[in-house]
Order: C-alpha cells, then sequence, then structure tokens
C-alpha cells in the first residue's frame, strides 16, 4: 500500500521486512468461510519448513479451537496461493511450493461453512 508522507523527502525505516524474523518468512493464512477468525494469521515460518509440517504442526492446532477444525478432512483440503489454487506437495519446503515472504495462503474446506453454516 502506498503512503503519502506529509513531510517532502520522508523515508522510513521497513520493519516487516525479512530480515527481521530471524530466518523466518511471515506466511499469512486465512480459513474460507470461517469468520470466527476475522482475518488471516500471520505465522512466522522457516521458510525451508516442509508444506505437510506446516499443516500438521502450526495450522491443524490453530483451527482446533474452531468447532469445525475436527472436522476438516484435509485430503480434501482445497489450496489458494495468492487467490491462485495450487496443489502443493506436502514433502517440499514453503519456499518449493512458491510461498515467499508476505504471501497468502487459504484454505477451502468442502462442506464445512462454519457454525451451523453462518460461515463463522
Amino acid at each position: 500500500m502506498p503512503v503519502i508522507a506529509l513531510n517532502p523527502g520522508y523515508a522510513g525505516e521497513t520493519r516487516d521486512r525479512i530480515g527481521n524474523f530471524h530466518g523466518n518468512q511471515l506466511v499469512y493464512f486465512g480459513w474460507d468461510q470461517h469468520l470466527l477468525f476475522c482475518s488471516p494469521f500471520t505465522l512466522p515460518l522457516p521458510p525451508d519448513l516442509p508444506f505437510g509440517a506446516m499443516v500438521s504442526d502450526v495450522i491443524a492446532p490453530l483451527l482446533a479451537a474452531h468447532p469445525d477444525g475436527a472436522a476438516i478432512d484435509w485430503t480434501q483440503a482445497q489450496w489458494l496461493r495468492g487467490g491462485e489454487p495450487f496443489a502443493p506437495d506436502t514433502a517440499a519446503s514453503l519456499v518449493a511450493n512458491g510461498l515467499g515472504h508476505k504471501s497468502l495462503l487459504r484454505l477451502r474446506t468442502p462442506g464445512l461453512r462454519g457454525i451451523a453454516g453462518s460461515c463463522n
């Protein structure tokens, strides 16, 4: 998002650059039709983390707090990277799956539409 400075020549320090995350990169993660989580999670993750480990060790525990969390059929999960559908290689790293610093990853779970179908 562009910023219009009120003072000519203003130059601020970029604080969300990858070098500030101790070897991790930020991955934004959202679960479609589950607005109980009102915005995407911001996950600081190692770029070499296998996609499957991210799902089992990071994402699944986060979603367990939702009543639909236990009902997720991970074999039917649909993934979007930057708004485009993709089929992740679960054994490959995040980077190898095209997830870089500040990438957006979304999950769709067919048949699950939030609490009582409310998208919450």
